[in-house]
């Protein structure tokens, strides 16, 4: 296993074990556990990540840390877009919607100013960074 995987790997434990808190450089933030399906393989995959709450639903950023290629788990939701999330101790069926540039703005620009770090990646690349709408579905 990799050591992004077995970073992972660790966090989903934490996660699950703590009502969906974690510590380390996720402590006291929103953190899901996204479950996709591999577009190639068909396998689930579960990747922990950082939300920002609109409305309802649930706003997630393919930022890959401000690497020039999208993150995979974003490539898997563009080709199947039903996906469950884990949030705290509720598990929700959603479907995730990539915003337009009109709606992604006022969402990107309020996860900038609360998490710095989101506006790193957006220095280190000159790929805009996607922001993708996990709204709930039913089941």
């Amino acid at each position: 296993m990799s050591d992004g995987r077995d970073r992972n790997q660790r966090i989903i434990e934490e996660f699950r074990a703590n009502e969906g808190r974690v510590g380390g450089p996720f402590e006291g933030a929103p953190l899901l556990l996204l479950h996709h399906t591999g577009r190639r393989s068909g396998v689930e995959r579960v990747n922990p990540m950082m939300y920002q709450a609109v409305g309802d639903a649930y706003a997630v950023f393919a930022s890959k840390a401000g690497a020039d290629v999208d993150p995979d788990w974003y490539l898997n939701l563009k080709a199947n877009p039903d996906a469950v999330v884990e949030v705290g101790t509720r598990t929700v069926p959603v479907r995730a919607r990539v915003l337009d540039a009109a709606e992604r703005e006022p969402i990107w620009r309020t996860q900038k100013s609360r998490y710095p770090g989101f506006q790193a990646y957006e220095d280190r690349t000159d790929r805009v960074i996607p922001v993708v709408l996990l709204e709930a579905r039913d089941a």
